[in-house]
Parts: C-alpha cells; structure tokens; sequence
C-alpha cells in the first residue's frame, strides 16, 4: 500500500514519519524552498527538528505526481487550505480516498471539513467516495519521539477503516475506528477555543479548580454543538471528545493553550500569531463558532468570551470573571 501525505507541517511530516516505518510514503509540500531543504537534511528542521525520514518516504512538490499511484490520501492542509486542495483533487479527477487530520472551521464559512467535503464532492460522489477524519490527543512532538499516542479514525466506510487503521496501529500509536465524522470534526475543531480560555485561566493565576471548571465547561459546550449538527453523544467523552480537550488544555506543546497565557500577559493577538511560527486553529475556529452557535440557537458562554477577548478588546480578566459571575444554573 502507499500513503500519499499532503501538507508538510509538523502533525503532518510526524504522521508521514509513522506511516513509513512500514508503509511507502509520499509526502507532499507546495512550498519548493522548504521541500528542498527537507530533500538535503532528509528531516524537517523547520517545524520538527533533526527526525530522520525513513527509507521508504519520499518528497513531492507536484501535486498530481504526488496523488497519483496511491492508495488513499491522508491530508494534513490546514482547514484554511483543506478546499483548495480538494478542488486540486477535483481536477486530477481520480476516486482516491481521503484521509483528513486538519481540525477547525473554514474562515467565513464556518463550515468543518466534513462539510467542506460535501461542498466539493457533492452528494453523488460522497455515495461512492471513501473518506474521514483522522484526530485524538496527539502532539507531533511526541508521536515523533516514539511516546504512547492513540487516535480515532472516523469514515463512511467500514471496510476503508479496517484497510488503513493497521497502517497507523504499530509502535507507539494505538489506532481506534468509528464513523462519527461529524462529532469527530467537532472535537478536534471546538477543543482549541477551550484551549485558549484555559491559557488565559492559567496565565492570570486562577490555579487548577478554574482550569478544571473550563475544561468541564468547555466540553458541555462541545457536546451541544455537536448534538446539534449531528454527532452522538458518546464521541465526546472518546480521544476526539474529552481526550483531546484535556490535552489541549493543559500540554506543553499547545499553540493554543500558549496564545491563552500570552494573551493573560497583555501581549497583542497580531503579535502573539507572529511569534509563535504554526497555525494556532483555536484563534479563527472562535469566531466562526460564535457566530454559528447563534444561527443554532446555542448558548456557548466560553467561545462568546474567548470570542469578544481575541476580535472585540475585551481584557482577558473581565472576560473570566463575567463567566464566574453568570447566573446559576441546572448543570446539563
């Protein structure tokens, strides 16, 4: 079997590392500068360090010659870029499944990458496509350094799941199969906005109950959008639900949880989103989500305020005592 990977980032190169312990890997960047320096170190210094590529992953900059050949594609694009690789693929014109990593909402959409598929693929051809959702609580920086990762892979197709869920289940990750792409997207995508809140949680000295209170919070909030567009309930208490929330939440290596603590530091979302050098998904995925959940007819009180603090000046302090002070209610 080959694997072609799309998207040279850090959660991807590590995935296309994993796959290649025993499976032929192409992984697929656009950018020809960064390619070539991966070509000549056979690692990638600038988002995973000096990790040596197995013997069987290549590299690719031509996106039909990467496509081409494989048996499915497993995509690490961020969600910014998720449709313009797939009208990409519309084009090459090949019924190859796909394999999604990518977590958050389309900018101006607000649609998730699950529903961005539909959009481009139509109903007919999801009929006859195979496709989902590979997520959970993974650091790139960890699967890569050998340490205990699980995920969840989530697809319309049961027999493409048995296929690919053994190319990831060796070494140190553990894989699991499901077919709730919706509450699987959901998770990985609404996590991020928690994250934040609970940077800014921690960042302020508000100590370990708050931290707590947030992440509980936060995942009631997950639930209820998710029930909503169609996910079941039992997702959100899984790798892609709670597991990844609580990783998010409180891991080092969080881009999201560290625009929180800078944020709780008074430094400026612009500068914040310079520095850090990766996409932070929570940031966007905040907006879109508060502006869904109203179309929903949804109280999510944590994303409108991590909302109001990153696009409407709200001090980050006034936003976190505000939820303290709500009035009581039944806890669901």
């Amino acid at each position: 079997m080959k694997v072609c990977v799309l998207g040279a980032g850090a959660w991807g190169t590590a995935l296309a590392i994993h796959l290649a312990i025993n499976t032929e890997v192409t992984l697929w960047a656009r950018d020809t500068s960064h390619l070539s320096g991966m070509k000549k170190s056979r690692s990638n210094p600038k988002y995973l360090g000096d990790f040596k590529f197995p013997d069987l992953l290549t590299l690719q900059d031509n996106f039909k010659e990467a496509v081409l050949g494989c048996d499915f594609i497993l995509s690490a694009i961020p969600t910014a870029g998720f449709r313009n690789i797939l009208k990409e693929l519309k084009n090459i014109d090949v019924n190859i499944p796909i394999l999604w990593a990518n977590k958050g909402l389309e900018a101006s959409s607000a649609k998730l990458p699950f529903e961005v598929m539909g959009d481009e693929f139509g109903s007919s051809e999801n009929n006859k496509r195979s496709w989902g959702v590979l997520s959970g609580p993974s650091f790139a920086a960890e699967l890569i350094r050998g340490l205990p990762t699980a995920v969840t892979i989530a697809t319309n197709d049961e027999g493409f799941s048995n296929k690919i869920a053994p190319l990831f289940h060796h070494n140190n990750m553990r894989s699991y199969i499901g077919n709730d792409i919706v509450g699987v997207c959901v998770g990985g995508a609404l996590k991020n906005v928690i994250a934040i809140a609970a940077g800014i949680s921690d960042g302020m000295g508000f100590g370990n109950n708050a931290r707590a209170a947030l992440i509980t919070r936060g995942l009631n909030e997950i639930k209820i959008f998710g029930l909503k567009i169609g996910s079941t309930a039992e997702t959100f208490s899984g790798l892609s639900g709670m597991g990844d929330l609580v990783l998010t939440c409180t891991g080092e290596y969080s881009r999201n949880r560290e625009v929180g603590l800078r944020l709780a530091r008074g430094e400026s979302l612009k500068g914040i989103l310079e520095g850090l050098g990766h996409v932070a998904e929570g940031v966007y995925t905040a907006k879109e989500v508060a502006k869904r959940a109203i179309s929903l007819g949804i109280d999510m009180p944590i994303t409108n305020e991590i909302n109001n603090v990153l696009f409407h000046a709200k001090p980050a302090q006034e936003a976190v005592l505000d939820l303290i002070e709500r009035p009581i209610k039944q806890e669901a």
